[in-house]
């Protein structure tokens, strides 16, 4: 993955507050001096109520912003505490994270997210699907199966693919520290390749500065949605190293 061009998407969830920002000098400072950084996208998915002061504090930098959902209206209306790609994008998101197991675990279904995806697309921010099996799906061995149902129905009359980005997240894996054997990895994101042949196909589910060793080996990935990881600057900035290493 030497001379491969990385997303690192960094998920903070529901984690954060002003003072946390100030640790976006360290990683941008890292980012402007480190020797690889042409081949790096960097990608900051925070809370909704950080996204205008991230984006005013990393204007100028060649870090972008984005955000962990939205409503699949786009319009305004009378949805209490809810928020549409429309606003995100007036407050500085480029990126929205949409489909997240975590989302999916609490009703967010297939066509859900499809209306979700119309959304962002039309107001003119670019997607970061996820996808993935939990741990029943995989014991019955019908992960493919899954995943062509996620794909299919997640963007179905979606024209706009180009604009999205794929996020293989077996739901096993998420916060267990559990990552997929080698192979088998490389073998589930070949299958989503080839459904998706021009779309890059990030892995995210326990990324850290350690297992990071195991997955830069994957050859046909394009990069990692990193969920708590990405909330510690150092931690963050070694997982970007050691893929280049």
């Amino acid at each position: 993955m030497t001379n491969k061009y990385m997303y690192f998407i960094a998920n903070w969830k529901m984690y954060g507050g002003l003072k946390s920002l100030n640790s976006l000098h360290k990683v941008n400072k890292f980012f402007k001096t480190f020797k690889k950084k042409v081949f790096v996208k960097i990608i900051y998915c925070p809370p909704s109520t950080l996204i205008r002061p991230m984006s005013k504090k990393l204007k100028n930098t060649r870090i972008e912003v984005g955000a962990q959902n939205c409503h699949e209206h786009q319009t305004y209306g009378a949805f209490t505490g809810s928020i549409n790609s429309m606003m995100l994008k007036n407050v500085g998101a480029k990126y929205v994270i949409i489909g997240h197991s975590e989302n999916r675990q609490v009703g967010e279904n297939d066509k859900l997210i499809n209306l979700k995806i119309k959304s962002a697309l039309k107001s003119g921010l670019k997607v970061i699907f996820c996808i993935g099996e939990t741990l029943k799906e995989k014991k019955k061995k019908i992960t493919k199966h899954v995943l062509t149902k996620q794909i299919k129905l997640g963007l179905k009359q979606i024209k706009k693919k180009n604009k999205i980005i794929i996020a293989y997240e077996p739901v096993w894996a998420i916060g267990t520290g559990l990552i997929p054997k080698s192979i088998e990895l490389f073998k589930t994101i070949d299958f989503i390749k080839k459904k998706m042949t021009t779309n890059k196909v990030l892995y995210g589910g326990s990324v850290n500065s350690i297992n990071i060793k195991e997955l830069k080996k994957i050859t046909n990935l394009d990069g990692f949605l990193i969920g708590g990881a990405s909330q510690d600057s150092n931690k963050f900035i070694d997982i970007i190293k050691k893929t280049f290493i």
